[in-house]
Formats: structure tokens, C-alpha cells, sequence
């Protein structure tokens, strides 16, 4: 089954489906609103996703079929470095974005304090909103980001052939 052009952009495609859908279940029907990491980290999941597409439509040249793939795979791999980042974040390893996580300096007047109150973001990245066996949703994303960047450059290697 490997060995068909379709099956590699298809497993990547499934892959950024079913994460972006967990992620947005997550939001829309768990009511966990994401914050500005957790945005950050849908993107290379859109990205793999439109590279897949792309594979599938080039379907009648290997050579670009994997290779768009292969940048899809990397896209993937580029996300985990930004869910381990976050997690590192979540976790107080080291400091998030001053925009949505860590102590700004102290407001000298009611202004600025309204002004720092209506500018900070309304969920912060160093907060875990839900965990499972002690693994936030970043660390989750790391590991899945991990299994399919991976998982695809293998699939490529292995099924190596000319065009």
C-alpha cells in the first residue's frame, strides 16, 4: 500500500486534519479558548496540510509528489519546535512572549493601568488548561508533530524511487 503515489500525501493530509480538528474540538466544543502559542502552533499543521493538497494534485509527477511531501513533513517538524517552546513556556523552563505570558512593569497611572488591563490577552501561555498523564496539550502536539515529520521522512526514504 506504500508503494502507491497517493498514500504518503494522504497520511500527511489525515494527519493535519485530525490534529487541526482536535484542536479545534478542543476550542469549540471543550470551551478551551487557545491562546497566542497555541495559535501558533495550527499553523504549520495548515501548511503541511496545503502542501499534501498540493502532492495530491502533482499525483502524476513522483519526484514533485515527494517533494512536496517531504517540505510538508518539514513544516510538521518546524511546529514541534514551536509546541516544545510552548511547553517549555507552560512549564516555567523559560519566559513566553511578553504579550501573553510573565509580569509586566508596574502601570505609574489609572490610564496606563486601563491600558495594560484592555491590551492583555485574555488566556496566557504559561497556564496548562488541560493535561493527560501529565502532558499538556503542547507536549502532545510535540510528540504527534514528532511521530508524523518523522513518520513521513521514513515513508519517503523507504519508498525511494525514481520518476
Amino acid at each position: 500500500m506504500i508503494d502507491r503515489p497517493l498514500t504518503i500525501p494522504l497520511i500527511l493530509l489525515l494527519a493535519s486534519v485530525a490534529t487541526l480538528g482536535g484542536a479545534y474540538a478542543f476550542q469549540y466544543i471543550g470551551g478551551l479558548q487557545p491562546c497566542t502559542l497555541c495559535l501558533y502552533q495550527r499553523w504549520p499543521w495548515w501548511i503541511a496540510g496545503g502542501f499534501a493538497i498540493a502532492a495530491l494534485l502533482m499525483i502524476r509527477d513522483r519526484r514533485a509528489t515527494r517533494a512536496l511531501a517531504g517540505f510538508g513533513a518539514l513544516a510538521v517538524l518546524a511546529g514541534m519546535g514551536i509546541a516544545i517552546y510552548h511547553a517549555g513556556v507552560e512549564q516555567h523552563w523559560w519566559a513566553g512572549p511578553s504579550a501573553c505570558s510573565g509580569t509586566a512593569a508596574a502601570p505609574q497611572t489609572l490610564d496606563a493601568l486601563r491600558a495594560q488591563i484592555l491590551a492583555a490577552p485574555v488566556v496566557r501561555c504559561d497556564d496548562i488548561p488541560w493535561s493527560l498523564f501529565g502532558i499538556s496539550m503542547a507536549g502532545y502536539n510535540a510528540l504527534i508533530s514528532l511521530a508524523t515529520g518523522f513518520g513521513i521522512f521514513s515513508l519517503l526514504r523507504r519508498n525511494r524511487r525514481t520518476a
